[in-house]
């Protein structure tokens, strides 16, 4: 009976322990990838982190650019919560635990997940939708001008194919 509660206790905490891990994924990157450009003697400081995770917002894209936003990082964010964002930063604490402190302001910012990575190797570009390569070409940073058919976009994308993915043998 013991080890009966044991396991099952076990797995409740695995399961707790994953779904942490998963929440506030693009937060946590982000913060994380801004921190990294902070000079060491700077990061006690919230206004260098400020301004570290300002840089790095005016060139982010998709997720991150959303996330920058919602945190005022950008200047057409309409509210700014950097305050909240820098102090917490700035006394050393984990990107990952500001993130969940902001959580609570605004819930939007762990909503925000990454798109799962698409499996090349078994994907079938005529059965997706045009909005889907368009999103494909929207990721690479590339556009398709002049592009009216799905037959276009997919050929764009068997054209920059060999640019953006990586064949693993």
């Amino acid at each position: 009976m013991k080890s009966f509660i044991l396991l099952a206790l076990l797995c409740l905490m695995a399961v707790v322990y994953a779904k942490q891990e998963d929440s506030c994924e693009v937060c946590a990157k982000v913060l994380g990838d801004a921190m990294a450009k902070v000079a060491d003697g700077e990061k006690n400081k919230p206004d260098a982190i400020g301004k570290a995770i300002r840089e790095h917002c005016a060139t982010a894209r998709q997720k991150d650019h959303k996330l920058c936003f919602y945190i005022g990082a950008l200047p057409e964010s309409a509210t700014s919560i950097m305050n909240d964002v820098t102090k917490p930063l700035s006394w050393s604490m984990p990107p990952a635990k500001v993130c969940e402190k902001l959580k609570t302001m605004d819930a939007q910012i762990c909503e925000l997940k990454y798109d799962k990575p698409l499996d090349w190797k078994t994907i079938d570009l005529k059965k997706m939708r045009v909005k889907e390569l368009k999103n494909i070409l929207n990721d690479w940073g590339e556009v398709c001008k002049g592009c009216t058919e799905k037959t276009e976009f997919i050929s764009r994308i068997e054209e920059l194919k060999s640019k953006y993915v990586k064949e693993e043998l």
